[in-house]
């Protein structure tokens, strides 16, 4: 009989950004003191469950919203840079819905192939890194679970690369809210279910649910 694994991919909190730039891969965006919260509130949800493996992106939100997990566990964090946000060519704009900067004739270049995409890190790398990584975890807490604390974008398509679906989407429907949890669960090395819970949810800004946040 083959074991059961399970991989909790778990993106990072609110991020401090007064200045509404997509941030990606810039250093020194840390977590506000919602996303701080919202950290607590996503390790609390795995009280109950059996972890024993711990990683995370690089990035400074990533790591912070990995201490609670670690503390909780008293597990170190593993950083993996596979886990790190995609790569975007609008990192450091502000670029997003209402921000009026798909208008601007500088950028439709960018934006001429959406399948790829032309604008950043094509899809097919992101799922690639991602899956490798969700492996290295699963083997690790092999019969267990582990935590992968990672970005919006790389772990929505490592969802949907798990769930044999396409890469192409609208980002506003991305199910990745802030410090959710996206869960896989294997029978060995195939993946059976994939679940998603949003343990922070009751810290979202009403104005923020459901909607997309660039760089996160």
């Amino acid at each position: 009989m083959t074991e059961r694994t399970t991989v909790h991919l778990m993106r990072h909190g609110e991020v401090h950004n007064p200045t509404g730039v997509l941030y990606g891969r810039l250093p020194e965006f840390y977590l506000s003191e919602l996303g701080h919260e919202m950290a607590e509130a996503a390790a609390s949800a795995l009280a109950d469950r059996d972890i024993t493996y711990l990683v995370a992106s690089p990035l400074e939100r990533a790591q912070q919203t990995a201490q609670p997990t670690a503390d909780l566990f008293e597990l170190p964090i593993v950083t993996d840079d596979r886990v790190i946000e995609a790569d975007n060519t609008f990192e450091g704009s502000k670029f997003g819905v209402g921000s009026g900067s798909l208008r601007h004739p500088s950028v439709w270049w960018r934006l001429r192939n959406p399948l790829r995409p032309s604008w950043g890190e094509p899809y097919t790398h992101i799922a690639a890194r991602m899956r490798a990584a969700v492996a290295d975890a699963r083997e690790a807490a092999r019969g267990h679970e582990a935590v992968i604390v990672s970005h919006q974008l790389p772990v929505w398509i490592a969802r949907r690369s798990f769930e044999a679906k396409s890469f192409v989407h609208d980002p506003r429907r991305r199910e990745c809210t802030l410090a959710s949890l996206t869960t896989f669960t294997f029978d060995g090395d195939q993946v059976v279910s994939v679940e998603y819970s949003e343990p922070a949810g009751h810290l979202l800004p009403e104005a923020l649910r459901g909607k997309f946040v660039g760089g996160a």
